[in-house]
């Protein structure tokens, strides 16, 4: 059953307004580079884990009667070779549920296999023909440690948010885990004992799809119904799908097709109580810094209908499975993968359950 999400609103709400952080001052003296919001690139050529751990993961193979363990490596690797085929999973959590199921089936759609969303053999050895590891090494650095972090993310509070400056990550561990498309438990897990704070530190981590996508997107389609975003190519080939949580029943997502107007990175939030459907109408309006955990994320792409767009999450396993405020909610890394292929006039259209032709750009 999906639940309103009240802290990470996927907007602005009507009444909310995102917009880039302001130019510094001088030009020629830009702001240094902060570790915890700067792209956080893969790299293009992988080497295969020399961890025990991540060898078992890519030696993992489909099977009937797996064992705990064995099905957990197997939902890994799965979850790693889907988004390197631009079909995101969302966050990597070795577990099967709903966005797994609907990767598979844009997989099997787009391999020719027949569609039934089910992680079968044919399935997985399609996936296993991309060759590479699954899992690889990462050495943490001084600056991957050296933050700024904050303490804690007041998501209830926005008074407490506003006086922050930055929404920035809480540690090293939540950074790294987002760096690399995971959930942080599975990160944990991994990697035994790690510290995390601790520059030099090796640890075992995913291996998922490039930063851009291979084509300019030319369309933009929001399926309501599947809680998913797709992207097309000029030619009407598929380029990406990401899951997504789209709009309530008490805010509605927009209908029929607009077209996007801008897109910030790492975007500043507006609160305006007065104009929301949720918080303290007492507060006055606020302004939340920019950040990974804020409350639209790390990316905002604008629509033509006025306060709604496509964004990131705070929380990247809660995507898919939580209700929105009406706009469209991805996984930061899915959003900023998404943004930097679309443009001023890329078409959005809204289909699915409830959708119809009455919206016009």
């Amino acid at each position: 059953m999906l639940a309103l999400a009240l802290t990470a609103c996927s907007e602005p709400p009507p009444g909310g307004k995102a917009e880039a952080p302001p130019p510094p001052a001088q030009a020629a003296q830009p702001p240094p580079v902060n570790v915890s919001t700067s792209p956080l690139a893969i790299p293009s050529l992988v080497q295969p884990s020399a961890s025990p751990i991540g060898q078992a993961i890519d030696k993992a193979a489909w099977g009937e009667n797996l064992s705990p363990d064995q099905t957990r490596q197997m939902l890994i690797r799965a979850q790693v070779l889907l988004s390197r085929a631009y079909i995101s999973p969302g966050v990597i959590d070795g577990k099967d549920g709903d966005n797994l199921k609907d990767a598979v089936r844009h997989f099997e759609e787009q391999q020719g296999l027949p569609v039934d969303g089910k992680l079968d053999k044919a399935v997985f050895d399609r996936l296993a023909a991309d060759g590479g590891p699954a899992m690889t090494d990462y050495v943490i650095t001084d600056a991957d440690v050296k933050g700024p972090f904050v303490e804690a993310i007041p998501k209830d509070d926005y008074r407490a948010l506003a006086k922050l400056e930055r929404l920035a990550f809480t540690g090293p561990r939540e950074m790294l885990a987002e760096r690399f498309h995971m959930d942080e438990d599975l990160l944990v897990a991994l990697n035994p004992g790690a510290n995390f704070g601790q520059a030099g530190t090796r640890i075992v981590v995913a291996a998922p799809m490039p930063e851009k996508l291979p084509a300019p997107v030319t369309l933009v389609e929001v399926d309501k119904k599947a809680r998913q975003v797709r992207a097309y190519a000029a030619d009407g080939k598929m380029l990406a799908s990401y899951p997504a949580t789209i709009g309530s029943s008490e805010m509605p997502t927009p209908a029929g097709q607009w077209e996007v107007t801008a897109v910030a990175f790492d975007p500043v939030w507006t609160y305006d109580p007065s104009k929301l459907n949720f918080g303290d109408k007492t507060l006055g309006k606020l302004t939340i810094k920019p950040g990974p955990n804020n409350p639209v994320g790390a990316v905002w792409i604008d629509l033509s209908k006025d306060t709604y767009g496509i964004h990131g999450a705070a929380d990247p396993k809660l995507v898919g499975k939580a209700a929105s405020h009406g706009c469209v909610r991805l996984t930061n890394w899915d959003a900023r993968q998404l943004a930097s292929a679309v443009g001023k006039g890329t078409k959005v259209t809204f289909v699915g359950e409830g959708a119809d032709a009455t919206g016009t750009a």
